[in-house]
This record gives structure tokens, sequence and C-alpha cells, in this order.
């Protein structure tokens, strides 16, 4: 039995050998993440020098884009020294350092949809309601708890794993995962169980809640005019798509911890355990970006404003 204070690291036992395309894998993940950052912090920018998009629903979508870089940081830059590297460890510390920042993302990206929802059902199913109910004070508050709330209970989840006592150091995965760790544990798991527990229902309850708005939207839609049926659809699509999206690789991600998938092929059980981390930070500032008029409008107008910057500068700098 050996005491998690004199484990120093921990070996990550999803790598295996890719031979001649280690360094293709390296570019690829390398140009995903560029993009990621790109993308997302191209959005950022718009939504807050655009005074015509500070509306609650925007101030979330900021929230939004910036938890795809906290969580798209927390894996990516890892995954490219590991793909690099021969031997495939990581200290103990980072190892937790990381399950906080992805198990974080993944509690506020639930978080921030289900603000989302709960924005779009006042805006279509209360409209006389809404600007009372989203005032900016109240889109600053529920901003701030989505994040507060979640890190302090990550901050619970972390503590209890970090007092087991474990058997081992590896870890079946590409990255450090929670589960993987207490299933290391020699000592008695019950409080992170009930936990554990405790979390997963707290997202289903989420979840839940998320979906029912949008039953309550849909029966509100479909029942008013053409007009509000059209408008209601563009603002929701995009949203409701991005909540299937992170939901399956969620649940991918459940599954393949709580059941035995090494029959499967190695490259197939990686990418459906980094699905739900690698995706949703691609998928949402190019379905944001591309359905909702707004944002497309600014960020168009912005990248036409840095081509002329950029030629006025040139000209300049010839002269």
């Amino acid at each position: 039995m050996t005491n998690l204070s004199q484990v120093s690291f921990f070996t990550l036992a999803g790598y295996f050998d890719t031979g001649r395309v280690t360094y293709l894998c390296f570019i690829v993940i390398l140009a995903l993440y560029i993009f990621i950052v790109g993308s997302n912090v191209l959005l950022i920018v718009v939504i807050c020098v655009n005074r015509s998009l500070h509306e609650p629903m925007y101030m979330f979508l900021c929230s939004l884009f910036v938890n795809e870089l906290y969580g798209s940081t927390g894996l990516f830059p890892f995954l490219l020294l590991q793909i690099l590297s021969d031997v495939h460890t990581v200290s103990a510390s980072f190892c937790f350092l990381q399950i906080f920042c992805v198990y974080a993302y993944g509690s506020i990206e639930f978080s921030n949809l289900a603000v989302i929802s709960y924005d779009r059902y006042l805006a279509i199913c209360c409209p006389l309601r809404y600007h009372t109910c989203m005032s900016s004070s109240k889109v600053s508050v529920l901003i701030a708890l989505t994040w507060l709330l979640t890190f302090f209970a990550i901050s619970v989840l972390i503590s209890l794993s970090s007092h087991l006592q474990l058997c081992g150091n590896i870890i079946n995965k590409v990255y450090c995962d929670n589960y993987s760790i207490v299933k290391l544990a020699c000592s008695d798991t019950t409080a992170n169980n009930i936990y554990g527990l405790f979390y997963t229902f707290t997202l289903v309850l989420l979840v839940t809640l998320i979906f029912y708005t949008y039953i309550r939207i849909l029966k509100v839609c479909f029942s008013g005019s053409k007009q509000t049926r059209h408008k209601a659809v563009s603002t929701c699509t995009p949203h409701l798509a991005s909540l299937l999206n992170f939901s399956c690789g969620a649940f991918f991600e459940i599954i393949q911890n709580r059941f035995d998938m090494r029959q499967l092929p190695n490259m197939l059980r990686i990418f459906l355990s980094i699905y739900w981390l690698t995706c949703q930070p691609l998928f949402n500032p190019v379905i944001y970006g591309l359905n909702l008029t707004k944002i497309r409008v600014s960020c168009k107008n912005v990248i036409r404003r840095m081509k002329v910057f950029t030629l006025c500068h040139k000209s300049n700098f010839k002269i």
C-alpha cells in the first residue's frame, strides 16, 4: 500500500508508438489548438468590443468561449508534449492540476449551457419579464456563480482523491482522470463514490432542466406566428446542437470509464476519451459564428478592419 504523498508521478498507458506519423499527429493537434485559440479569442473580442452585443445572451456566450480556451489549454499543450516524449509520465501535482482543469471545464460548460437555455426561455416565453429578470447585475451574478461554484465543487473532488492511498500509478488514458486514480486506491473510497454520484446527478439534473426549457420554448414557438418561430429556431438551434454534441462526448467518456473497452482499437478509444475536450472548443465558435447573424456580421467587420489596418501599416512602412 502506497500513500499518495509517496507517489511522485503517474504513467499514462494510453499512449502507444505511432512510428512515422508521430510528427503528423503533432502538427494536426497543434493546428487544431491554434484554430481553437484564434476562433474563440476572435469571438470574445468581437463581443467585448461591439456594444450592440452587450446583451445577456452574448455575455453568456462570451463566458462559454472563455471556458473553451480554459478547457483546451488544460489539454492540448499537455498532449503536444506527450506526443513528442518517449516516456509518458506526469508528476502527481500536475496530474491533479489537469484533473481540476478538465473537470471544471466540463461542469462550467454544462452550467453555461443551462444559463443560456434559461435566458432563451425568458426571452421567448416571458418577453415582458425578460429585462427585469436579466438585468446586467443579474447576468454578472449568474456568470460569477457558474465559475465560482464549479471551482469549489471540483476542489472538494480533488481534495477527496488526494487523500487516498494508492496501490499503483498507471492511468490507462492519454490524460489524467479522477476516476482512474480512484480505481488505483487501496483505502476506502466510499466518500469519493458518494460525492461522485452527487456530482454526476447534478450534471444530469442540469441537462434535464436544459431539455425541459427547450421543450417549453418549442411549445411556444409552434403556437406562435411564423416570424416568432423563425426567430426562436435561429437563436436556439446553435444552443441545442452544442448541448447534444457535448452531452454525447461526455456520455462516451462515462461509458469508457465504467466499462472495459480494451476490445476497441487504441485510436478509437483515444478519440472517444478526448472527444468531449477537443470537439466542443472547435464546434462552438463555428456554429455560433455562422448561425447567429449579429456575431457573423460583427466578425466580418472586425476582420475587414484588421485587413485595412494591415494594408495601411504596410503602405506607411514602404513610404
